[in-house]
């Protein structure tokens, strides 16, 4: 009995060690477990505390960047009390009194109103008659068949009672033709008996001066060429195919060594225009692409072409410098001038804003757009900028209604639009916290107050314009021209592009019809040329204006 009891003391102790050692196995696996765990938590806190360190110093950027757009007022400057002095700094409240809110939100409510009836209540636009009393007419007579003789006049026996008229527009293809220069040689019939023939004086009539000195391309041929690849925004290979139809086949080359040639003489002529723009008191500035192949790499680039505009007489001229947009082609644009330069909100021209004679003018209808943009985002803050940027346009819609002059609009801007810009002013302030920075509102906000001193110096002249569209208007055909001829072949391509819009533009500027005025001064410039006159009456608005006596 004993040693049964023993034996199964020891199965017992037995098992407990079995049972002991699977035990001791999974503690040591619990044990790893746990150390994997600790590893992975350990990893974890590093990479939060990493985040925790990025995300503050994020903070601190942003904190900074706010603090830098929209500081205390004592570290800001703000638009002055008196719109005289734009270039005080001046306090007034930081944010909108109840009584401006109120007043903004009654104005919502009525632009609201106003777009629900634009939208919902659509007149369907009126038919305008063609003018054509500039056309010629050619009459074409028909009577009854049977009621006219052989000659095409009335029988006796009908008697007309009256007529009915019928107007149709038809065209007569452009017809191209060779002008043959015959230069006749004659002597004096005195010389016939009198001289041996070696002593005789030949007379023969000088061989006018051609626009190229070269080439049969004559003033009108190279004007067609020209204006259809600018005005009308053809490529070459197209004018190419339309003289084809005319009963001419030009190769590629030769009507582009035409053109190179006519746009070297009216180089002269944009020379003296980029002249004349700059010695204005005011002037615009904006830029635009227009792709350029790179031969080296084989494919477009992105150029820029910059226009200068005359913003008191219209004139403007386009500049090209290798295609690029740099602060350093800004910079030498304005060199040396002296009076308002009105442009967007581009970087490049910061380093003008305490330039000595330079006087830095924003554009509403830049900040507008960016609020408009900024709709589908958030449309009650959107709206309420917009509605502000309405009411400064309804005071210049009423000047024009008016018809005031110079002074007497700077006097109602600076009356009626300069606390419509102090309010706009405080409610940017109030509504930039509440945004985020990267939103389209946000941006939107950033943009306008950033230039706010900019936008807001258009009040203090009444010449100067509230917006940049005249020359966003100027540079139109240069998209409409990308759009069609895609690039330039090279930047020198590029650069007699620029000479050519210049010229159109300050064409349609003048009200001289750019193929009349090209057609002229193609024929005169040679002559002027060889006889030292000033070319300055050549000139498009000098053109016009003796067109016109």
């Amino acid at each position: 009995m004993p040693t049964a009891i023993h034996e199964t003391e020891l199965e017992e102790l037995i098992s407990l060690r079995s049972n002991v050692a699977d035990l001791e196995a999974k503690l040591r696996s619990r044990d790893d477990e746990l150390k994997s765990k600790d590893g992975i938590i350990e990893s974890k806190d590093c990479i939060i505390e990493s985040k925790e360190r990025q995300i503050a110093s994020l903070s601190r950027e942003l904190d900074w960047l706010r603090k830098k757009v929209f500081g205390k007022m004592t570290e800001k400057r703000h638009l002055p009390l008196d719109p005289s002095v734009l270039n005080e700094p001046t306090l007034f409240p930081d944010e909108m009194s109840e009584e401006e809110k109120a007043a903004l939100s009654v104005e919502v409510k009525k632009s609201e109103e106003t777009l629900t009836r634009s939208i919902t209540v659509r007149e369907k636009p009126s038919r305008k008659p063609l003018d054509t009393t500039k056309l010629p007419v050619k009459e074409t007579h028909i009577y009854p068949e049977g009621t006219t003789d052989e000659d095409g006049n009335l029988k006796a026996e009908y008697v007309e009672i009256g007529t009915e008229e019928t107007n149709r527009i038809e065209r007569i293809p452009a017809r191209v033709f060779v002008d043959r220069i015959i230069r006749h040689k004659v002597i004096s019939r005195a010389e016939i008996g009198q001289k041996y023939p070696e002593e005789r004086t030949i007379l023969t009539a000088p061989l006018p001066l051609f626009p190229t000195g070269r080439g049969m391309a004559g003033a009108s041929v190279l004007t067609d060429i020209i204006l259809g690849k600018f005005m009308y925004h053809l490529p070459f290979y197209r004018i190419i195919n339309r003289y084809k139809e005319y009963g001419i086949t030009i190769s590629d080359s030769t009507m582009g060594g035409w053109y190179e040639a006519a746009v070297e003489q009216l180089k002269l002529l944009y020379d003296l225009e980029r002249r004349r723009v700059m010695e204005s008191e005011y002037i615009q500035v904006d830029e635009s692409v227009i792709p350029v192949i790179d031969n080296e790499k084989h494919k477009a680039r992105k150029g820029y072409l910059w226009c200068v505009r005359d913003a008191i007489g219209g004139a403007l001229y386009f500049y090209y410098d290798l295609g690029s947009r740099s602060s350093r082609v800004a910079k030498i644009l304005l060199d040396g001038y002296e009076g308002a330069v009105q442009t967007d909100g581009y970087e490049a021209y910061d380093q003008f804003e305490k330039a000595k004679g330079i006087r830095l003018l924003g554009c509403w209808a830049h900040a507008r757009r960016k609020f408009v943009e900024a709709l589908e985002e958030d449309r009650k803050r959107a709206t309420e900028a917009i509605v502000q940027i309405k009411l400064l346009y309804k005071v210049e819609s009423d000047a024009d209604d008016e018809g005031l002059t110079a002074e007497q609009r700077a006097e109602k801007r600076q009356k009626e639009s300069y606390p419509i810009l102090q309010t706009f002013e405080k409610w940017l302030r109030d509504n930039y916290p509440k945004v985020l920075p990267q939103s389209r509102t946000g941006k939107a906000i950033g943009y306008t107050y950033s230039l706010m001193d900019r936008l807001a110096r258009y009040v203090t002249d009444g010449r100067f314009n509230i917006d940049n569209n005249l020359i966003e208007n100027a540079i139109r055909p240069l998209a409409i021209g990308r759009k069609n001829y895609l690039f330039c072949g090279n930047d020198a391509a590029a650069y007699r592009a620029a000479i050519v819009y210049s010229l159109i533009g300050c064409c349609k500027a003048a009200g001289a019809d750019p193929r009349e005025w090209m057609e002229d001064v193609l024929r005169k410039i040679p002559y002027y040329r060889r006889d030292g006159r000033d070319l300055a009456e050549l000139l498009p608005a000098a053109w016009a204006a003796a067109s016109h006596e």
